[in-house]
C-alpha cells in the first residue's frame, strides 16, 4: 500500500491570507512544523491534524486526503 497523505494547508491559508506562522501561533507548534506538513515532508500527528482542522473551522478530511 503506497498511499501518501495529501493536505491543503496552503489553499486553506491563502483563501484566508494567513500565514504560516500565524496558523503556527493558532495551534501551538512552529512555522518549521506547518512548512513541513505543507510539503508533505512530515506526516502530523492526530492531534495537530485535528487542531489544524479546528483551527479553520471544517471537517479533518476537507484538509488531509489518502492519494491512491
Amino acid at each position: 500500500m503506497s498511499d501518501e497523505l495529501e493536505n491543503r494547508i496552503r489553499v486553506f491559508r491563502a483563501e484566508r491570507r494567513i500565514s504560516q506562522a500565524e496558523l503556527a501561533d493558532g495551534i501551538g507548534v512552529s512555522r518549521k512544523t506547518i512548512s513541513t506538513i505543507e510539503v508533505g515532508r512530515f506526516i502530523p500527528s492526530t492531534v495537530v491534524a485535528l487542531k489544524i482542522a479546528r483551527y479553520f473551522n471544517v471537517p479533518v478530511e476537507e484538509i488531509f486526503s489518502l492519494s491512491d
